[in-house]
């Protein structure tokens, strides 16, 4: 194909009717390496691996100016390239400069190498940069205007200024006094910052033993950078110089970074299924739409509570099985000695389905119930939530009871009918129990036997859930905050053990209040008849019967279900102007910005890196070709 073909049609780039032909054959010639004005085959095969290769970005900017394709780069080659960019159009670069005469010669003959033009890439910039501080410092003095330091960061360096940095150029010009002189180190110091960002978030995480809602001060900040990296006191200064402007606060919390943070050529966000924008901004949210954010939420959290349910019932059938059998000696031996003869024994007599009867009527009434406690969980968070991010431990307690309450009204008709299926196989009867005759032996009413029970279990148990849970995730995120889907799945078993545990009294209680009690067993008219006749009885133990079982059927089941629910939420991203789970961001090498990922069926393997790399080269080395041809009047 021509070199037009590939830049317009197949990356869809320079379409304008007035394009640039020479950024289009600038751009052509990364892959033409042959240099003959078509793309071969071969020639398109070896650019997909080298959007692969670890290093291509670099990789893609070196064959950019080695325009003759013989695997080097003359000074010829390198003033040819630049001189077409936007950067060298705003502000030009001298290249007759000390620098250039380093890298290619006194008299510019030498051709360097790949290593050497990466490194060369970098010099550039910083040359770039002091040739401009000299152009405005036309009196020498080392200072330059708060206006003249706005134009050359806007002019050489707009690919490191992030918006909320860029409105406060010119207010944080001389240490945050509006229109002071800028002098030459507060203008080293502030680029090193905006570049050094990444080392910046890592020198916080250190002195927040990774919590990114902790505050930290200049003083903390400070005694953690000395411990970590050669970042300055005066880039330290000017960190805190545009928190104050961009927050009018002292401290700085991990999302300010996230603010400052140049968009970086590879930075990692997750490669979605589907990406729907419900509104253009936050302020657009209103009382419809926080209806279908909820809406969306609930349908995720029942098919994410079907998989989790699903996943553990044979493990939810024993331990109710356990649950019920009653330890008075009058009744007879023992039917199960513990959780694996249970298991033995339901597999030997009823087979294998037997360990999942009862599965419909759980995954009927499972689904609503695990929706409408992680989309009330959510909805109760975000309202206890501040605008930096923070949520009082308070408030995820009240959110997790509040979405235990809630659950209830599904939870209590589901589990009376599947307590009663599960328990079913253990009296041999020619009769099959089936989920509708318990439904219609029990009426409306009797499905709500056992409801407060219910509700002394199920209140506690999400109030200690989710807390635990958000927080071992935020533990369990790597550097950048992402949490894998490992992490996920840990850090929900994990909140499952103590949740699971330590209302197991309450389980107890209510699976013997629910299932009906049959000859010569004990029967119980309320919560407290119910304590008290199994302690008189059975012991102190038995509130603590089926405990394993249990945490090996809710730690897994819920590890499963926020799993399942939160990467649906990444693969199915609705934005709905509110907040994003923590940790979200996946681990794919794309460009921040979505509409920048490739949706072109015929961009696969690594040629669906081609727009975040071209794209890449114009945010990582500021190297932007203009778009338009120019016209001469």
């Amino acid at each position: 194909m021509s070199g037009e073909d590939f830049v317009q049609k197949y990356l869809g780039l320079y379409q304008e009717a007035n394009y640039n032909s020479e950024a289009v054959k600038l751009l052509a010639g990364i892959v033409d390496t042959s240099k003959d004005g078509v793309i071969s085959f071969p020639e398109f095969q070896a650019f997909e691996a080298l959007l692969c290769a670890p290093d291509a970005l670099y990789k893609t900017a070196f064959q950019l100016f080695d325009t003759n394709g013989n695997g080097m780069v003359s000074f010829d080659e390198f003033s040819e390239v630049i001189q077409q960019t936007s950067l060298y159009q705003r502000l030009p670069f001298d290249l007759d400069s000390d620098l250039m005469k380093l890298y290619f010669g006194k008299d510019k003959k030498r051709i360097i190498s790949f290593p050497e033009f990466s490194q060369l890439l970098h010099d550039f910039h910083e040359e770039h940069a002091l040739q401009a501080f000299r152009r405005f410092d036309k009196r020498g003095q080392g200072f330059i205007s708060a206006l003249d330091f706005n134009d050359i960061m806007v002019s050489i360096k707009s690919h490191l200024l992030t918006p909320v940095v860029r409105m406060n150029l010119v207010a944080a010009a001389g240490g945050g006094l509006g229109g002071r002189p800028v002098s030459f180190p507060y203008f080293v110091a502030f680029i090193s910052l905006l570049q050094n960002m990444e080392l910046i978030k890592k020198i916080y995480l250190n002195a927040t033993v990774g919590d990114r809602l902790a505050e930290v001060t200049k003083e903390e900040f400070l005694r953690s950078a000395q411990m970590m990296s050669q970042i300055t006191p005066l880039e330290v200064d000017i960190l805190y110089v545009l928190v104050q402007l961009i927050r009018q606060t002292s401290r700085v919390i991990y999302e300010d970074l996230d603010m400052m943070t140049p968009e970086l050529a590879m930075k990692s966000v997750h490669m979605r299924m589907t990406a729907v924008k419900a509104v253009s901004s936050p302020d657009e949210r209103g009382i419809m739409i926080e209806i279908l954010e909820s809406a969306y939420r609930f349908t995720l959290g029942s098919f994410a509570g079907a998989v989790g349910a699903t996943a553990v019932y044979p493990i939810d059938l024993v331990k109710t099985r356990l649950q019920n059998q009653r330890s008075t000696s009058f009744i007879g031996e023992l039917m199960y000695k513990n959780s694996w003869d249970c298991c033995q024994k339901v597999l030997r007599h009823e087979g294998f389905f037997g360990l999942y009867r009862g599965l419909l009527p759980q995954i009927v009434g499972v689904a609503p119930e695990k929706a409408i406690k992680l989309t009330v969980n959510d909805l109760v968070r975000d309202k206890f939530t501040d605008a930096s991010g923070k949520i009082p431990l308070y408030g995820e307690i009240i959110a997790g009871g509040c979405a235990g309450g809630s659950q209830v009204i599904f939870t209590n008709p589901l589990e009376i009918v599947k307590i009663r299926l599960q328990v079913a196989g253990e009296i041999a009867s020619t009769a099959k129990t089936r989920a509708w005759t318990v439904i219609q032996d029990l009426g409306f009413f009797g499905l709500y036997k056992g409801s407060r029970a219910c509700f002394l279990r199920d209140i506690p148990f999400s109030a200690i859930y989710f807390p635990v849970y958000a927080h071992t995730k935020r533990l369990m995120a790597d550097e950048s905050g992402y949490n894998s889907p490992i992490t996920l799945l840990i850090a929900g078993a994990i909140g499952g053990v103590p949740a699971a545990s330590l209302v197991t009294p309450a389980d107890v209680i209510k699976t013997r209040l629910q299932v009906a009690a049959r000859k010569g067993q004990t029967t119980y008219s309320g919560i407290i008849d119910a304590a008290k006749k199994i302690y008189v009885e059975e012991g102190f133990r038995a509130f603590w019967k089926g405990t394993a079982a249990r945490v090996f059927r809710s730690s897994p089941q819920f590890g499963v279900t926020l799993l399942t629910y939160e990467v649906l939420q990444r693969l199915f991203y609705v934005d709905f102007g509110g907040r994003r789970p923590t940790g979200s961001e996946g681990k794919v090498f794309v460009p921040e910005a979505p509409e920048m990922v490739s949706g072109n069926p015929d961009h696969i393997g690594g040629l669906r890196l081609a727009l975040p790399i071209i794209t890449g080269i114009e945010s990582k080395f500021g190297l932007v070709l203009p778009k338009y041809r120019m016209t001469i009047e």
